[in-house]
């Protein structure tokens, strides 16, 4: 399988059937694909209205965790479950844009598998209130100054990357957050593209300004000692190839290679 769509939620019934919808619509033809959404806990029907559309998108998987454990846990059991080699990340919300995706996925085609790449999307016209977009502003000037990610807005939720590599990544409550500095400490490369951001049609916020900006805080904190951490090995090949003066083990009494034997007379 080519692409799986991971879509961690949490108490967003109303916006299940409008994003499948889009999404089905955005991958149908350019993609083997499948829709996993990670029901976080949830206390509505999501995972209700989930159940009810598998019977016409048989892409679609549920996975559930029994209680709300984060984004970024719900995003890692996902990956953990997924079959395809590589996924792409949506907010459940809706504010996220499916039909960006198949830009992202060409773009992924395209690519060399080393270094490997993630795929961040930049939402260069952010539809959110005036205080989450300072808070924002705020908190990505301060992670560039810190951890030189070349990321200008890592909290958008619409990433691609090669499932291989998220597997690599050290994991942690949070992580999503800095998956571009993870990256890069990893050795491989971070893309930024312009997306579309559409405003909250439906539901309500599970973050507010303050939660983002404390728990931020500690995590930058966090990323920066795992950074400082970093011990990546340089593999150094022998020159010669395994085989290369080596010879099969002889049994005892047996004559070495290209030896001459005398009969015994």
């Amino acid at each position: 399988m080519d692409l799986s769509v991971v879509i961690p939620v949490k108490n967003e019934a109303g916006n299940i059937a409008p994003l499948v919808g889009e999404i089905v619509g955005a991958l149908d033809g350019r993609a083997l694909y499948e829709i996993i959404y990670v029901d976080d806990g949830s206390t509505d029907s999501t995972a209700a209205e989930i159940a009810r559309l598998q019977a016409s998108v048989k892409q679609l998987r549920l996975l559930r965790h029994a209680q709300s454990c984060g984004q970024s846990a719900a995003i890692r059991s996902a990956v953990k479950a997924a079959r395809g080699r590589w996924i792409a990340t949506l907010d459940g919300d809706g504010q996220n844009d499916p039909a960006d995706i198949p830009a992202l996925w060409r773009i992924a085609e395209g690519s060399p598998s080393m270094p490997p790449l993630l795929i961040a999307g930049h939402r260069a016209r952010r539809r959110d209130s005036w205080s989450k977009r300072q808070a924002s502003r705020v908190a990505n000037a301060v992670r560039r100054l810190l951890l030189s990610d070349v990321t200008p807005d890592t909290g958008c939720g619409l990433k691609l990357f090669p499932r291989a590599l998220f597997l690599d990544l050290p994991y942690f409550d949070h992580m999503h957050r800095f998956l571009p500095a993870l990256v890069l400490r990893e050795g491989g490369i971070v893309r930024s593209v312009p997306v579309n951001h559409r405003p909250r049609q439906r539901g309500a916020s599970k973050y507010g300004v303050f939660d983002r900006l404390g728990v931020g805080i500690a995590d930058l904190a966090g990323v920066l000692w795992l950074r400082r951490r970093l011990a990546r090995p340089d593999l150094v090949e022998d020159a010669a190839s395994p085989e290369e003066g080596l010879q099969p083990a002889r049994p005892p009494g047996a004559a070495a290679p290209n030896t001459r034997v005398e009969p015994v007379r």
